[in-house]
């Protein structure tokens, strides 16, 4: 959605940038699907220029008000934020005043990603604050982003309001506005709120309000590893190995590792559950449970857990990225995995060479499931793994790293001595730089 990587841009390759046009020019009762509207405005974002820029305009000053137009709307605000498009801020700014909230939530991100100085869109967007209809949380993280003081007064008195996501995003505003960090250590607690959208959220709001000071909480919180690697990455002091009380490449060591008992969950069993069970919440969508779940299933044999594990692997696992993440770091936990062992090395291995855009978080952790499974096994993908040209995952090579690092300490210079011209080649991340320093410095002392 707003915000996204790009990854996903392409989703329609066969569709022609005449024949998204055509379909944003016809009559809605013209159109094959409901979504097709909606599907041409998304695909603007493949082609830049003026004819994109103008279709778009002209769906968000149309009068047409059904539901296919409207969805539509909603994504033609975001393209043309993302295309950079400033001629579009006074369409956006009318935008601010339609009944569709969305559209209007959208509207504000898409004001902010342009830099808008107009002072009647921004004061409307100030007086929308106090409509609790609104996402009052992108209100204000859109006015704070925008530097608009003004908003401040407004902004204030919602630093106390029942919403935790509007609360935070007050906090970090105020942070960001007035310059004062007085409340910003409030934030600590909405890390670990029942709700997973609120951690995440609170993990935002920390990095808005840039409260390097609160990253030792960020890096407890239980959500996805991503998040809190880029908090880690967007608060920690640039080329500082040391920062409150933490050490950069410790800290980075524990994030790829990304084990529960590294994070403070926000939930308890009352009593043992059933491995059924246990393996169920590993496809849920709050990290708290997957991770106690993954903690739990840690204790429990290998040869006990992988029939059940390789039924729901076969049945869905696969293909569940969230599920396939846990999974995987599963297989590194447990020593032995029986007859069993072979498949699951293959399915990690697998995993390391899978490049499908919505498994890259599962390769660093099947590349540290292999070291613990089977290190021999292993070497033979390091070098390409450690080699910036060929693998593009900061991650991944930052991973590969820590297998050498744990080769050397355990003895295994035999097998990385055909590494050692990798080690010696700089890395143009910094963090995957500093860890390769380190690597080299062990190398050096031996």
């Amino acid at each position: 959605m707003m915000g996204d990587s790009g990854r996903f841009n392409n989703l329609h390759p066969g569709l022609s940038h005449d024949e998204a046009l055509r379909i944003l020019a016809l009559p809605v009762e013209q159109l094959e699907s409901s979504s097709d509207r909606y599907m041409a405005a998304a695909h603007m974002i493949n082609f830049p220029g003026q004819r994109s820029e103008q279709a778009l305009l002209s769906l968000l000053d149309g009068n047409d008000d059904s539901q296919p137009t409207r969805l539509a709307r909603r994504k033609a605000v975001e393209v043309l934020a993302r295309l950079g498009c400033k001629d579009a801020i006074t369409s956006i700014g009318r935008c601010l005043l339609s009944e569709d909230h969305y559209l209007v939530e959208n509207a504000a991100w898409a004001l902010q990603q342009l830099g808008c100085q107009d002072p009647r869109i921004l004061n409307q967007m100030i007086m929308l604050l106090a409509d609790t209809g609104q996402n009052r949380r992108i209100l204000a993280q859109s006015l704070a982003g925008l530097g608009v003081i003004e908003a401040l007064p407004a902004i204030e008195l919602l630093q106390d309001d029942e919403l935790p996501g509007v609360r935070g995003a007050a906090l970090a505003a105020v942070a960001t506005l007035s310059g004062s960090h007085e409340r910003v250590s409030e934030l600590a607690e909405h890390l670990f709120l029942a709700n997973q959208m609120d951690r995440q959220s609170a993990i935002q709001d920390v990095i808005n309000s840039r409260a390097a000071e609160l990253l030792p909480q960020v890096l407890q919180a239980p959500v996805s590893s991503v998040f809190r690697l880029r908090a880690l990455r967007l608060l920690w002091p640039e080329a500082e190995p040391l920062h409150q009380g933490l050490s950069l490449l410790e800290t980075l060591d524990r994030l790829l590792l990304d084990q529960p008992e590294g994070v403070q969950v926000v939930h308890r069993y009352d009593e043992v559950p059933q491995i059924s069970f246990l393996i169920n919440e590993l496809f849920g969508t709050d990290f708290s449970r997957c991770y106690l779940a993954l903690q739990a299933m840690s204790t429990h044999p290998g040869v006990t857990l992988w029939p059940l594990l390789e039924q729901r692997w076969l049945e869905e696992a696969h293909n569940d990225y969230g599920a396939h993440y846990f999974f995987l770091r599963l297989f590194g936990r447990i020593a032995s995995w029986g007859d069993a062992q072979d498949c699951v090395e293959d399915l990690c291995e697998t995993a390391i060479q899978n490049r499908r855009p919505q498994f890259v978080k599962s390769r660093p952790a099947a590349i540290l499931s292999l070291l613990r499974l089977n290190p021999e096994r292993l070497l033979s993908c390091l070098s390409d793994l450690m080699d910036a040209q060929e693998e593009a995952s900061w991650e991944c090579r930052y991973a590969a790293l820590m297998a050498m690092q744990e080769l050397v300490m355990q003895g295994s210079i035999k097998g990385i001595s055909g590494l050692a011209e990798m080690i010696l080649r700089r890395d143009p991340d910094l963090y995957v730089e500093s860890k390769r320093k380190q690597v080299r410095a062990l190398l050096a002392d031996l």
